[in-house]
C-alpha cells in the first residue's frame, strides 16, 4: 500500500508538472482548459477511472456493516458509472473530475489517519482533501461554475501564470512535506 510520503510526492509532482505546463505554455493551456468542461472523452476517462477505483475500494472493504449489500453495490456502481457516460453527457468532464476528487480525498484521508499524533502538518493534507470534497460536491450540483471559473482564470494570461506559479509553489511545499515531516 502507498504511504503518506509517497502520496505527497505523487501529488506534488503532479501539481508542479501540470502548473509548469500552464506557466510555460499559457495559450495552449488556456485553450485546453476552456474546452475541458464539455470534453466528453475526458469525462468518460475520469468517470470510468473513478468508478473503477471505487469498485476496487468496495471490493476490498471488509466492514461487516456493508457485507449484506456489498454484492449489490459491486453491480450497481459500475452500472451507474457506465450509464453516466452515455446519459449524462452535459459537463461530464466536470462531474467525472468531481468523482475522482472524492475518491482521491477519501484515500488521502485514510492514509493520513494513522499519522494523527505524529505531526500537525498532516492536517494540511487533510484540509486540502476537504477542499476537494467541498468543490466536488459544489461542482457536481452546478458544473457550469467550473466553466465560468476557467473563463475568468484564462481571460488574462497574467492571471493564469500567477495561478500556475501558486500551483508550483504548493506542489513544492507538498513534496517538502512528503520528504521531511511526513516521511
Amino acid at each position: 500500500m502507498i504511504n503518506l510520503s509517497q502520496i505527497c510526492l505523487i501529488l506534488g509532482i503532479g501539481m508542479i508538472g501540470s502548473h509548469a505546463w500552464a506557466l510555460l505554455d499559457a495559450k495552449s493551456t488556456a485553450a485546453w482548459l476552456r474546452r475541458f468542461p464539455r470534453n466528453h472523452l475526458a469525462g468518460v476517462i475520469l468517470t470510468l477511472a473513478a468508478t473503477a477505483w471505487f469498485e476496487i475500494d468496495v471490493k476490498n472493504e471488509n466492514l461487516e456493516d456493508i457485507r449484506w449489500i456489498k454484492p449489490a453495490l459491486l453491480v450497481a456502481f459500475p452500472a451507474v458509472g457506465i450509464g453516466c457516460c452515455f446519459y449524462v453527457r452535459d459537463f461530464l468532464a466536470v462531474r467525472g473530475l468531481s468523482l475522482f476528487l472524492l475518491i482521491l480525498s477519501a484515500h488521502l484521508c485514510e492514509v493520513a489517519r494513522p499519522h494523527l499524533g505524529d505531526t500537525l502538518w498532516r492536517d494540511v493534507l487533510i484540509g486540502w482533501a476537504y477542499v476537494w470534497v467541498f468543490f466536488a460536491f459544489w461542482l457536481t450540483l452546478a458544473p457550469w461554475r467550473l466553466r465560468d471559473w476557467i473563463g475568468w482564470l484564462t481571460a488574462l494570461e497574467g492571471r493564469l501564470k500567477l495561478a500556475a506559479i501558486a500551483g508550483i509553489v504548493w506542489g513544492g511545499f507538498v513534496i517538502g512535506l512528503g520528504m521531511t515531516v511526513l516521511k
